[in-house]
Parts: C-alpha cells; sequence; structure tokens
C-alpha cells in the first residue's frame, strides 16, 4: 500500500508515525515544503529569540520512512503532482496542510516559518525606542505581542484586534489583558484598515507610526484541494464525511486545519487527534473493516504571556467555555506541556 502526506506539521507527521505503527506494509511518502519539523506554537518565540521551533523532519520520522521536499500542486485520481512537475502515485493520501496567512501588504507574517525568520531579523535590526504593532487579537497575536515585550522591554508594542482575547470570557479574559498591560502591551480595540510607508491605520481613523507591523491573523489553507477540483467551504478547507475522507474521493483523507470538520476551528490541539483517527480508519478499511466517525472534542484554551505568565480557560467537549481557569505557574506547566506533548506525540504517533 503506498501512502502519500502532503504537510509535515503536526497532523501530517501524526499521521505518518502512526500508519506506520498500524499498517506495517504501507511505504509511506511525506512531502513537505521544508526539510524541518516546524513547531508552529512556537513560532512567536522563534521570532523573539527566546526558542528554536524547528526540528529535522528525519529525526521525528519512524524508521522507513522517507520525506520529500517539494510543494504540492495537484492532486487526484491516485496521483500527486509536485511544483517540480514530478508524479507520485499513491493508494491513499492525507491532506496536512495546515492553515495560511494572508498579511495585509506592509505587515510581516507571524504564522509562518518564513514570516517568523522575516520578523526575527526586523525585530533584532530594530533600535530601542522603536514599535512594534501585533495585529490579531487571537492567541496568535496575544502571544507574539507578549513575547516580544517581555524579551524587547526597550521597545513599545500595540497589539491591535477586533476584541482582544475575545476567545475567552469573564475572569480569564481579564486576566488576559492585564497581563498583557503588565508587560506594558497596549492594547487597542480597532480593526486595522491599512498599512503603508510605516503607519497603521485603524477603522475608527486613528493612525500611528509603526517600525515593525506583524500580522498575527489565520486565514483560510493551501489551495491545493481547490485547485484539484475537490469540493471545499468558503475558507477552502476540504469536505469529508463522517470518516475524515474527502467526500469526491474516499482515498484522500483531510485533517488538521484543511480539513472541514464540522465544529472544528483552526487549532493544533485538533491536529493530533484528527490525525489519529483518519490513520486507524486506513488501518480498519485495510483489515476489511469499517472505520468509525470522528468528533472533535476540546478540553481547554490557553495563551502564553512570556515565559513567566500563562492563562488557561476549560472549556466543555463542543468547545463553549466553562467559568474555570488557570493563571500563573500552574497555566505556564501546562501550556508547555501540551507543547512537547503534541510534538511527542507527532513523532511518535501515539496518543490523542
Amino acid at each position: 500500500m503506498k501512502v502519500v502526506v502532503v504537510g509535515a506539521g503536526y497532523a501530517g507527521t501524526f499521521a505518518a508515525n502512526r500508519i506506520a505503527r498500524k499498517v506495517r506494509s504501507a511505504e509511506i511518502t511525506p512531502v513537505n515544503p521544508r526539510p524541518d519539523f516546524v513547531e508552529r506554537v512556537r513560532l512567536h518565540q522563534r521570532l523573539a529569540g527566546t526558542a528554536a521551533a524547528a526540528t529535522p523532519l528525519a529525526s521525528m520520522l519512524r524508521d522507513g520512512i522517507a520525506s520529500r521536499v517539494g510543494t504540492a500542486e495537484r492532486i487526484g485520481d491516485g496521483v500527486l503532482t509536485l511544483g517540480d512537475g514530478t508524479d507520485i502515485g499513491f493508494d491513499y493520501a492525507f491532506l496536512a496542510m495546515g492553515s495560511s496567512v494572508r498579511p495585509m501588504p506592509g505587515a510581516v507574517p507571524v504564522g509562518t516559518w518564513e514570516g517568523a525568520e522575516r520578523a526575527r531579523a526586523a525585530l533584532a535590526a530594530l533600535p530601542a525606542g522603536g514599535t512594534v504593532t501585533v495585529v490579531g487579537g487571537g492567541a496568535t497575536g496575544i502571544e507574539t505581542a507578549a513575547e516580544v515585550a517581555e524579551a524587547r522591554p526597550d521597545l513599545r508594542v500595540r497589539l491591535v484586534g477586533s476584541s482582544v482575547a475575545g476567545g475567552f470570557s469573564g475572569r480569564a479574559r481579564e486576566r488576559v489583558r492585564s497581563g498583557l498591560a503588565g508587560l506594558g502591551v497596549d492594547i487597542v480595540d480597532d480593526r486595522v484598515t491599512e498599512v503603508t510607508d510605516g503607519v497603521v491605520h485603524l477603522c475608527s481613523g486613528a493612525a500611528f507610526a509603526s517600525g515593525l507591523t506583524l500580522w498575527a491573523i489565520l486565514s483560510g489553507v493551501p489551495g491545493l484541494a481547490a485547485r484539484s477540483g475537490l469540493r471545499v467551504d468558503p475558507e477552502g478547507r476540504a469536505l469529508v464525511d463522517e470518516y475524515l475522507r474527502c467526500v469526491d474521493d474516499e482515498r484522500i483523507f483531510a485533517v488538521g486545519d484543511c480539513a472541514a470538520v464540522p465544529g472544528a476551528r483552526f487549532a493544533c490541539a485538533l491536529a493530533g487527534p484528527q490525525a489519529a483517527h483518519a490513520a486507524d480508519a486506513l488501518a480498519r478499511l485495510a483489515e476489511g473493516r469499517t472505520p468509525g466517525p470522528y468528533s472533535p472534542r476540546y478540553v481547554g484554551r490557553a495563551v502564553t504571556l512570556g515565559r513567566k505568565q500563562a492563562v488557561g480557560q476549560f472549556t466543555h467537549p463542543d468547545d463553549t467555555l466553562r467559568r474555570g481557569y488557570v493563571t500563573g505557574r500552574t497555566a505556564v506547566l501546562l501550556k508547555e506541556l501540551a507543547s512537547r506533548g503534541g510534538k511527542f506525540a507527532a513523532r511518535t504517533g501515539t496518543g490523542a
């Protein structure tokens, strides 16, 4: 059985390793744009110079799995075509490309490896007294603003979003915002309309100078599924059935951010569970058994506020928020364990 895995982030690496464990006869080929496994949840640390975020992919894959560096151009009829024109045949494929970032002109994206590297260089070159503007009030924006503010207290840091920390509620939301303020981050609840010549313009009509503007909003997914004629949702995510197979081709599974799973949002926390379920479904099919349906289950949401603070709020399985939350060193420890656990699960194909 030949299996091709498009993308080698959390979902793709997890899927490849789990298939190798479950389907011993499988010949697995992960295809990734770079030779490294990138911990997306640590990109804000990478750009601030507080942590590494890349590990050689070869060290993340089980023995016998050989990856290929390349970009996927089209998939269908049992063939994956790469950007250089090379074709890779498959019996089954896993789409695990993750989500994409489409920054406003004049802003540097922080949700990709390339963007984080550009931001890292620009931040290092920014002199004391300069201003950094982070656009996006979700987890990526919050963690980026906090990390930069803690690593570079000589800079002024602004966080602009229509509802900063809106993914939390009640006291947990208050703790996130007060934690940012404690690091010296200026919170601006507004929308950015334009970034031109180092000036950030807002919906309210306000404008201010910015030495470096970082874009921390995820939007849509890579266009492989749509480009290949697979049915997608308005965000470009591949439509899947209850087993995480593309509705147009049962040989193609889609997992992680690029899959339109009912009730799922863009979240690294779902990458492993979806990859595990799809890999197990393939194993069942290989044995002539019927796979079970997938249903997303959430536990909580958490953000770090630099290296010493964090806030985590518990959720119901359907992702609605509970009142309970944790802060301080307990929250920092839980978030760090979750981040390390995600990488360990991807490398071993276990858990989830």
